[in-house]
């Protein structure tokens, strides 16, 4: 699950709290950085590790909740000899876990932050630490690309609703959570996890979150959920869009047959309804956008293709043999990130297994896009690579 998702069940749920892995070290099952929500009922949205942690943080919530405190959470798993972790262990890494009640502040930023989404833009959330780490200062803004567009959507932002910066001012009037440090080693995980008390906050001259080296500042980029626009809304189509959203995309179906594309067949996603000449301003298609043909109708395929000439993406699968692809693109100019047959070679047989191989190649390219980003980021090289090679299912 991702931040996109988390900021908008924050808005509707009344009392719960952001847990975010601050620093990982070692083998861990999720990267630093990633973050869940868990509620006072009970609920969890997300994950931090394959279960080892969860049911520890989630004990601590009624305390965070009513102490309106943050704390962090220690949980080392490097050690080989020890036993204390029972079946749960897995990570065998060091994690260290902010928890923050979302009220007040933190309450506006994830707000703020689903209003970015929602426009498609990338934000980048920065929280500092003051006063050996019992204050909290936290500033999002839109993360600019010297070489892309901030918006990925083409839909605009709601009436009134502004994109600037939003800095939460620090005065002595403003009323911070103080910060709660409990210290959660392997051999204690049990017996600490039902204690309502503090730990002692210094060591030494030095709290735990300075033994353990977590950064005074701490700054995340969170980016819009990619759109994955499928052409066509035929029974095939089900699967992927279901598994496209579970992993990560932001789904649009277009299709021009009123019976087939509707918001019973495809709950949560977005419809575009017309025929492609109708539907491609609408789209307004963008360079990091996925785009897959499943409709099975010729004629209306070759003319959406014909109609991307000029557009750039970031993938374009096609549904069929490649006898049938080879005649779709009969003198047309070379098309960019062509993947046809789309998904990846696994032997799919059948609806199902198809959209699996279908939703595993669109996660390996939005990986490989990422991992060129970052190489090129520590480059000083602003534009991402191509990281797609046509496959076949």
């Amino acid at each position: 699950m991702e931040m996109h998702d988390l900021c908008a069940i924050a808005a509707r749920e009344p009392r719960c709290i952001l847990a975010t892995a601050v620093k990982v070290e070692g083998h861990a099952y999720r990267k630093q950085g990633v973050s869940m929500l868990l509620t006072e009922e009970g609920a969890m949205y997300g994950s931090i590790s394959p279960g080892c942690l969860e049911s520890d943080l989630q004990a601590r919530v009624d305390r965070v909740l009513a102490t309106q405190q943050l704390e962090f959470v220690e949980y080392d798993m490097r050690p080989e000899d020890d036993l204390s972790w029972g079946e749960t262990i897995g990570c065998g890494g060091l994690i260290i876990v902010l928890l923050e009640p979302v009220c007040g502040e933190l309450w506006s930023i994830l707000s703020r932050m689903h209003t970015y989404f929602q426009s498609g833009s990338a934000v980048e959330l920065t929280r500092s630490f003051y006063d050996q780490y019992t204050r909290i200062h936290y500033v999002i803004q839109p993360a600019e690309d010297a070489e892309s567009k901030t918006s990925l959507y083409p839909s605009p932002v709601a009436k009134g609703a502004s994109l600037g910066p939003i800095n939460t001012m620090i005065t002595e009037e403003t009323p911070i959570p103080r910060l709660s440090l409990v210290v959660i080693h392997s051999s204690e995980a049990d017996a600490t996890a039902s204690h309502s008390g503090e730990s002692n906050l210094q060591k030494d001259g030095l709290t735990e979150a300075e033994r353990w080296d977590v950064p005074l500042q701490i700054s995340a980029r969170y980016e819009p959920k990619p759109r994955l626009i499928i052409i066509g809304a035929g029974n095939d189509v089900i699967p992927v869009a279901r598994l496209g959203k579970s992993a990560g995309f932001h789904v649009v179906i277009a299709d021009w047959r009123e019976t087939l594309c509707t918001a019973e067949r495809f709950p949560g996603v977005e419809l575009v309804l017309g025929f492609p000449r109708e539907i491609m301003p609408v789209l307004d298609i963008q360079s990091g956008d996925y785009i897959v043909l499943m409709s099975h109708q010729f004629p209306r395929e070759r003319e959406f293709l014909e109609l991307l000439e000029d557009r750039n993406y970031a993938y374009l699968g096609i549904m069929g043999s490649r006898t049938r692809t080879a005649r779709l693109l009969n003198n047309l100019p070379p098309l960019k990130h062509l993947h046809s047959p789309v998904g990846l070679t696994i032997g799919a047989d059948g609806p199902e297994e198809i959209a699996i191989s279908i939703a595993a190649e669109l996660i390996a390219c939005k990986r490989a896009v990422v991992a060129a980003e970052r190489r090129n980021a520590q480059r000083g090289i602003a534009h991402a690579t191509d990281g797609h090679r046509a496959s076949g299912r």
